[in-house]
């Protein structure tokens, strides 16, 4: 099947941000998670991902450049996600992508990585189904421009440093990850939006 087919596929099941963010709310409300492998661990991690989110809808906010720049544009192109509910990179990626998405009238939204298998085979990262992926694609004919993620580019190289170094990703790294992110405020992912979109334009 074509790219742009397999994308138009996706989109019969995307959702906008706030259903997403229901659909989230209401896996806590149960004890579960998106995805096919519904586990303790995986629920656990859920509920905290839901606390990410409600925080960073409230408290990110964009650069007046990035604002001025955003409220600039008028996009071809649309935002699709690929995500689950229990990952922890997604939880801090996707409330800075709909705050982006938000500022420059983009259409965003999202599909469970594990009901689209033939649109993450597209999109994996070195292999592998990272999420969450950001597709970025042109509104009218479906075809992809660019992807971004699973992770901004500072959060990129210290895993693949962490990894080099040791061979795996340790509880320990993954704190540390953790509070780079909470230090970091979305900024790093603003920046690398910004220069992704630039480069479409």
């Amino acid at each position: 099947m074509k790219i742009e087919n397999i994308i138009k596929e996706a989109l019969k099941d995307a959702i906008p941000y706030s259903q997403y963010r229901a659909l989230v709310e209401g896996h806590v409300l149960n004890n579960s998670n998106t995805g096919a492998e519904v586990t303790e661990a995986l629920a656990n991690y859920t509920a905290l991902n839901h606390q990410r989110m409600k925080r960073l809808d409230k408290k990110v906010e964009l650069s007046p450049e990035t604002q001025d720049f955003l409220e600039s544009l008028s996009p071809n192109f649309s935002f699709l996600v690929i995500t689950e509910s229990w990952c922890g990179d997604a939880a801090h990626v996707i409330p800075v992508l709909n705050k982006i998405a938000e500022a420059g009238s983009i259409d965003l939204k999202l599909v469970l990585r594990d009901e689209n298998e033939a649109l993450m085979n597209e999109f994996l990262t070195n292999g592998s189904k990272s999420i969450a992926k950001l597709i970025i694609y042109n509104s009218e004919s479906f075809e992809p421009i660019a992807s971004w993620g699973p992770r901004p580019s500072t959060a990129t190289q210290m895993v693949a440093d962490e990894k080099a170094a040791k061979g795996a990703l340790s509880p320990e790294f993954k704190q540390e990850l953790q509070k780079w992110y909470n230090k970091d405020k979305g900024k790093t992912i603003e920046k690398d939006m910004i220069a992704v979109i630039k480069s479409i334009q």
